[in-house]
């Protein structure tokens, strides 16, 4: 218990402190005492030293979103005017740019709707062997140019469904299966070069080399080779004659 309070309780003689409740209370009791005796003052949340300048100092007192209160103050951005937008007629026209990138959502003729014709006239899918074949720049060229492609069908197939055209679905979905199956090509493709990969380190890391394979490769050629034909001179000399 503070020692203020305990003061003030000792004022009050036995009778009141036998009339309060446990000690662990005492900071919660309100004291009927004369309001001459008891210092009070104003709530505020500005500090002793400003309030005695005679101005608040709370620039944002006041201001409520929910009132729509405003500020007590003019703000900086009142002293000069807002900018007005421009007309469209008095904006200066923009060249065309027909290489630009976004138009890869849209099918060549720059519509938002493909035609059936167009989503039908692809080919067959990237076999592995052509695959095999092909270097990882070409790899990942080709797997850009598929993410491309699904782009611009899933364009089509939102626009479709908007207007609700009611044709054209087929054709979009069989041309986006086959590209599917060539990313996953690509990926079997890479899968097996990952593995490859993995092998060739595991067999370096156990010593062995490739100019190894090679000399025991040579090695067993000269083995194999077969011998020399001991009559090969007596058949050169009957053919001459």
């Amino acid at each position: 218990m503070h020692r203020p309070a305990v003061a003030r309780l000792a004022q009050y003689g036995s009778t009141a402190m036998a009339e309060l409740p446990p000690p662990y209370l005492a900071p919660s009791l309100h004291f009927s005492m004369p309001r001459s005796n008891v210092q009070t003052s104003n709530f505020s949340t500005t500090p002793v030293v400003a309030a005695g300048r005679g101005r608040d100092m709370n620039r944002t007192r006041g201001v409520s979103a929910i009132h729509r209160t405003g500020t007590r103050f003019n703000l900086s951005a009142s002293k000069y005017p807002l900018p007005k937008p421009v007309s469209p007629d008095q904006m200066k026209p923009r060249p065309a740019t027909p290489n630009h990138g976004l138009w890869g959502f849209f099918p060549p003729s720059h519509e938002a709707l493909s035609t059936t014709e167009f989503d039908a006239a692809f080919g067959r899918p990237w076999s592995v062997q052509e695959l095999r074949n092909k270097s990882w720049d070409d790899l990942h060229k080709l797997w850009w140019v598929c993410v491309k492609e699904r782009n611009r069908i899933a364009t089509s197939n939102l626009e479709r469904s908007r207007l609700k055209a009611g044709f054209g679905d087929h054709e979009a979905n069989q041309r986006d299966e086959a590209i599917v199956v060539t990313q996953k090509t690509i990926k079997h493709v890479l899968r097996e070069r990952w593995h490859a990969w993995e092998e060739a380190s595991r067999l370096y890391a156990k010593g062995y080399r490739p100019q190894d394979q090679d000399t025991m490769e040579q090695e067993t050629m000269e083995e194999v080779a077969p011998a020399e034909d001991p009559f090969k001179e007596d058949i050169v000399k009957e053919t001459k004659l």
